[in-house]
């Protein structure tokens, strides 16, 4: 898909240097690529060019027009979509849009990427999760960071339980540029990984847990609370966020 928002502005230029559009026609099409008012929504195509990512569309509590429509907006500019917390209902309207788009059912997220995007992953991000139940969130921080050109190694199911588990990946976790560790209970694992790790490490805290887990609460607090220096924690379920910001480490640990 032709539409990486750098190589539309060097089109714009090229057309306004052989007369092809005005000043003035360059200067409002270079206008709404900084953002673009639907009335609802303000798409910020400019953050491609800043991040180096295109805006995200967290799915929840969108309606599907909503998000179908915002989708549109997002790829006049950019090769890529993501959409998190979202739902197959939508995923199939917006099919009938974009044929080439994609859904992981266990993260909830529908995206999209160029046919040439696997070629330039990147190694350098492992994925660490303390139990079966957390995959889901530890699949969203997969699938963001892969989406930002990374290939993830993924360790899951070594939770406090049995450390032994999380022990036999010790060479995977010291060749690690950055980690991202997602529990819920008691959320003990970032911590654990911090300390014998040599890269930094993003903890997700998630909502599994019993009654005392208070939907993720605890394991948020155990994870702020650690001792282990070189850790920083997002928020409840927020793989997107962890795979994002492990993907801004990742780019410029790689450079």
């Amino acid at each position: 898909m032709e539409n990486e928002i750098g190589k539309i502005l060097d089109k714009l230029l090229d057309n306004f240097q052989n007369k092809e559009i005005t000043k003035k026609e360059l200067t409002k099409k270079i206008s709404e690529m900084y953002f673009e008012d639907i009335g609802y929504a303000k798409i910020d195509h400019h953050r491609k060019l800043r991040r180096g990512f295109p805006e995200v569309i967290f799915g929840a509590n969108k309606s599907r027009q909503q998000t179908v429509e915002i989708a549109k907006s997002i790829l006049k500019y950019s090769d890529k979509l993501l959409i998190t917390k979202t739902n197959k209902e939508c995923y199939i309207d917006l099919k009938k849009e974009f044929p080439g788009i994609s859904y992981d059912e266990l993260s909830q997220c529908i995206y999209l990427i160029p046919a040439e995007h696997d070629s330039r992953l990147k190694e350098g991000i492992v994925v660490i999760c303390a139990g079966t139940s957390d995959i889901p969130i530890a699949e969203e921080a997969c699938l963001s960071a892969y989406m930002m050109e990374n290939n993830i190694k993924k360790i899951y199911d070594v939770g406090v339980a049995g450390l032994h588990r999380l022990l036999s990946f010790k060479n995977e976790i010291l060749e690690a540029r950055v980690i991202i560790a997602v529990a819920g209970m008691e959320g003990a694992l970032p911590g654990i990984v911090s300390s014998i790790s040599r890269c930094p490490v993003i903890g997700v805290p998630t909502s599994i847990g019993y009654g005392t887990g208070f939907k993720g609460i605890s394991a948020l607090l155990t994870m702020l609370n650690s001792c282990s220096p070189g850790l920083s924690v997002v928020n409840i379920d927020n793989g997107f966020g962890a795979g994002y910001l492990a993907g801004l480490i990742n780019m410029r640990s790689s450079k």
